[in-house]
């Protein structure tokens, strides 16, 4: 389908809302949470109107439909990222679950002291604490890829890690701070010579960017349904096959075994091994409305049209006097301009945008690391989607104007 974003714009029925004070919402905060389209909205609602019963174990009708409705969203998915097989896809509440999932179920499997994992400086804390508290646990070394000053790997830095033989690498595919797209495949490529594993966090890649995870190669992959047009309160971790059968299940329960005695259990085969107790059942059904969305407007056509719209926004902030942007330049990067405005606090800037329905976000965005490396304690991040508009832009710019002047 051709790309019309007044067209899409109408699937967004929160897009119609207007805050206390009558202004339109201007929604430039999908990099922390995606709005939702009608489809997916009615997606759940349908399923719990029509067939919400618990999966897996019944043969009445109800327990048959949703069990279906549950599988086939895992197989729009599997599809929707080019996985193998449907098993290599499990459902999470979240990446941050996700991480933790490999984290605690390969990394305790498989890592001891002294082994390295190499992360990056640019990484969300999701992709940071749970390696922290292994080390912690452990005593394996985290070392990580330097950030360049315009928000790009170092990628010498990481070549000289990879001679110390880590045993997993992790990293973004896209900064949520500085929407840098980093290059995946290359990294994973040099991580696989290494001898290394390579997991990814794709939560701000898999909604804007095509995403084939064979063609990657990556040994996993994580993100979550929230930042694609889908519900919270799921994600997926992808692995590979046979790196998911050798790793122990990650939480006990019902549905993750085969078989239970007093004294033992053998676990469920893939993908059920790691799915303990009643999933996100209407969750799962809404990514799986999600990913035929963004199936039928077309990734390469998203991709295509947030580069236009942060290109525009990366022009019109850039001449305001006193802006500095942080990141790449726009064809290094996806949907985020995360910018500090001299003199006034970004929560200040973020506030004063609200009162005329401008919602950007504004902190350290869970990446406190990469705000030290660039020595700020915070900054106002608007960021784009498939919905956002040069429009939008033009207002963004006006209301940063206006706090400047209102800050002298």
């Amino acid at each position: 389908m051709t790309f019309n974003v007044e067209q899409i714009r109408k699937d967004f029925p929160i897009l119609e809302r207007e805050t206390a004070n009558g202004k339109r919402v201007i929604y430039l905060d999908s990099t922390a949470t995606s709005q939702k389209p009608t489809q997916v909205i009615e997606a759940m609602n349908d399923y719990y109107r029509r067939s919400n019963a618990n999966i897996h174990r019944g043969v009445h009708t109800l327990a048959e439909e949703a069990t279906a409705l549950y599988e086939g969203a895992r197989e729009r998915i599997a599809k929707f990222i080019n996985a193998a097989a449907p098993r290599e896809i499990i459902y999470t509440r979240n990446t941050t679950e996700s991480i933790n999932l490999v984290a605690y179920a390969w990394g305790r499997a498989n890592l001891k002291a002294g082994d390295l994992v190499v992360l990056t400086e640019m990484e969300h804390h999701s992709n940071l604490v749970p390696w922290q508290m292994l080390q912690a646990e452990r005593g394996i070394e985290l070392e990580f890829i330097s950030v360049t000053e315009d928000g790009l790997l170092d990628l010498e830095s990481y070549k000289k890690l990879l001679e110390r033989s880590p045993k997993l690498v992790s990293f973004a595919h896209m900064s949520n701070v500085l929407g840098t797209i980093n290059p995946a495949q290359e990294i994973i490529r040099l991580a696989h010579e290494a001898g290394a594993l390579a997991l990814v966090d794709g939560a701000q890649s898999v909604p804007h960017l095509k995403v084939d995870a064979q063609a990657l190669d990556a040994d996993f992959y994580a993100f979550s349904a929230h930042k694609m047009c889908g519900p919270t309160g799921v994600g997926v971790l992808y692995g590979k096959s046979a790196l998911l059968e050798s790793m122990p299940p990650f939480l006990g329960g019902g549905d993750m075994i085969k078989e239970v005695k007093l004294r033992s259990f053998r676990p469920n085969s893939l993908p059920h091994k790691f799915e303990a107790g009643t999933p996100a059942i209407a969750e799962a059904v809404g990514l799986g409305a999600a990913v035929d969305y963004l199936t039928a407007v077309g990734m390469d056509e998203i991709a295509a049209h947030e580069h236009e719209v942060t290109a525009y926004a990366l022009e019109r902030l850039e001449e305001i006097p006193g802006v500095k942007l942080f990141g790449p330049a726009a064809n290094q990067k996806g949907g985020v301009a995360s910018f500090t405005l001299e003199g006034v606090h970004p929560h200040d800037v973020a506030q004063i945008l609200d009162q005329d329905g401008i919602a950007v976000r504004a902190g350290h965005h869970c990446a406190q690391p990469l705000h030290e490396k660039f020595g700020i304690p915070a900054t106002s991040r608007a960021s784009f989607y498939l919905y956002s508009t040069k429009e939008e832009v033009d207002l963004l710019a006006q209301g940063v104007y206006k706090v400047k002047e209102m800050f002298g």
